[in-house]
């Protein structure tokens, strides 16, 4: 049976206040400082996510939990006028909408986030309705929803078992715990595994143990992908590299002039997924990611500068092997 979705996105979405950027640290004391942009916009790794394959032409479901508020309808509303169906998207009548500030300097940035929903999201808010009927089903965020996490090797069992392909980008862990039961219990069922390098650095160490160093990004990609993943780590603007156990291979990306890196890892993501869904090989798949990845922080902003497919493709080396359109493979 034909799928109803090609993506399925589950996990965090949320307003983001971006401002910035700081010229110095940021102050106390009821000191007001100026900043030469501020944005609301859509926020949430796997909205933005959500937003970018939507961009490059798949069909996408989104699955999570807001509140029943002016912030949640603003996510719900955003997402579909990006074309991404939200029939699984729970409003929660007693709980808030989640809440993010970035704060932006230089090329860093601080993120303030109040949780709302974040906590009560959980495996119930995966319809298995949407499971049944999504070629492949991307889970973000992992730290910031426990209740979601303790769930995710049941729903990434429930997706093979539909035969759909998995991936996860777990995104930071506030609490600095790095939850190596919960990671070594979801890995074998993560096809595609996306962290940024830090994060390969301290998931490797979870699963692992061991001194290790942040930036040998191919030993902690091949720590992460024995475990099952094809482990695929992004390291900003000096690209890219993913390990499948055996081999690894990498991309330096392209060169762009950056408003601000908010949501990049997401746009990347979201590009290579696409790539993957679309039957492209994977080192195809590593640049097409890298460069949606830059091409999303020509704006402030996750999603404003997230590009099409064609776009994507046209800044590829030897793009005329790629197809014009992300015909996904059934």
């Amino acid at each position: 049976m034909p799928y109803a979705f090609d993506l399925l996105v589950v996990g965090d979405a949320n307003p983001d206040v971006i401002a910035g950027p700081l010229p110095e640290a940021i102050a106390f004391g009821q000191r007001e400082q100026l900043v030469d942009s501020g944005t609301l916009t859509l926020g949430g790794s796997a909205a933005i996510m959500a937003c970018g394959a939507a961009r490059l032409g798949l069909r996408v479901a989104f699955a999570g939990r807001v509140g029943d508020d002016d912030a949640g309808r603003y996510v719900r509303d955003t997402l579909a006028s990006r074309g991404v169906d939200v029939s699984g998207l729970r409003l929660d009548p007693d709980l808030p909408t989640p809440l993010t500030v970035v704060l932006t300097r230089g090329d860093d940035r601080a993120i303030v986030t109040s949780p709302g929903t974040l906590a009560a999201t959980s495996g119930r808010d995966v319809p298995e309705s949407l499971l049944a009927r999504s070629r492949h089903v991307h889970a973000a965020s992992y730290f910031l929803m426990p209740g979601l996490a303790a769930a995710l090797p049941d729903l990434f069992r429930t997706a093979h078992a539909h035969g759909a392909s998995t991936s996860l980008d777990t995104n930071d862990d506030p609490a600095g715990r790095w939850d190596p039961d919960g990671i070594a219990a979801v890995l074998p069922h993560t096809d595609i595994l996306l962290p940024n390098a830090n994060e390969a650095y301290r998931l490797a160490q979870a699963v692992e143990g061991g001194d290790g160093s942040p930036e040998d990004l191919e030993a902690n990609a091949l720590a992460l992908a024995v475990r099952g993943p094809l482990a695929v780590v992004k390291n900003g603007a000096d690209g890219a590299l993913c390990h499948d156990g055996t081999a690894v291979l990498a991309t330096k990306g392209i060169s762009v002039t950056p408003a601000d890196a908010v949501g990049a890892g997401d746009s990347f993501d979201a590009g290579f997924v696409a790539a993957t869904l679309a039957g492209l090989p994977t080192a195809t798949a590593l640049e097409f990611a890298a460069v949606c990845g830059a091409l999303s922080t020509r704006a402030h902003g996750g999603t404003a500068a997230q590009p099409t497919w064609d776009e994507a493709r046209s800044r590829l080396g030897g793009h005329s092997s790629v197809p014009t359109t992300p015909t996904i493979t059934k």
